[in-house]
């Protein structure tokens, strides 16, 4: 099985419960989704150059950086065909933390049934994004205080739903919480705001360090 790598680097993880950490990203091409604010849509065009990787190569890129933290996001890293394959062979080797970007369309129950399942960061896709209507509120019940579901907000009405998706499923008491903005649409202000308004205790407002750090059209960082 070989898979199309668009992009294999090392940098910090702009993102999430281990942001500001060295991590290892491999991106993968393709994606079901087509958001409205997406800053990756490069990589799921039909003609993007990509590098055709085995499992037994990603395994050993991964290990020749010499950093335990894993990233693999995409496109939509749980569609490529023989991703289970490689998360088994990623979970053997204990020394590595390995965590899937994922945009919260894709079923998660079939990747939890091995010795050492990956973190999951899942996408719920609000309003502005115009893809709301692809989610799987299943996938709610399988995630973890190991995991993470990230709201991208681009205006009041995304953290209006952010907040009612939050309590419906009292996700507080079940995984990390993080709402951030989409670059460029909304100020970090009236996040804040709303958060306090609505007492959102638990929650973590996130920026890109990446797009802060770098350009923001800055590739491989």
């Amino acid at each position: 099985m070989k898979f199309k790598v668009v992009e294999k680097f090392v940098s910090i993880n702009g993102e999430g419960t281990l942001a500001g950490q060295l991590a290892v990203f491999i991106r993968f091409a393709g994606c079901n989704l087509n958001c409205s604010y997406c800053d990756t849509s490069w990589a799921n065009k039909i003609d993007v150059p990509y590098e055709l990787m085995t499992n037994e190569e990603i395994y050993n890129y991964i290990k020749s950086t010499g950093v335990r933290n894993i990233t693999l996001t995409g496109g939509e890293p749980l569609l490529q065909t023989g991703i289970l394959e490689l998360l088994k062979i990623l979970s053997n080797d204990k020394e590595l933390h390995v965590e899937i970007e994922t945009n919260g369309s894709v079923p998660l129950d079939k990747f939890l049934n091995m010795k050492n399942p990956p973190s999951f960061t899942m996408d719920y896709k609000l309003p502005s994004s115009n893809m709301e209507d692809k989610m799987l509120l299943d996938n709610f019940k399988y995630l973890s205080a190991k995991d993470t579901v990230k709201f991208v907000s681009g205006c009041m009405e995304d953290l209006e739903k952010a907040k009612y998706i939050i309590d419906k499923y009292n996700l507080i008491n079940k995984t990390h919480i993080y709402i951030s903005p989409v670059f460029d649409k909304i100020n970090l202000e009236t996040i804040v705001d709303f958060m306090k308004d609505n007492k959102m205790n638990g929650v973590n407002l996130q920026v890109q360090l990446h797009k802060i750090i770098w350009n923001p059209n800055e590739r491989g960082v």
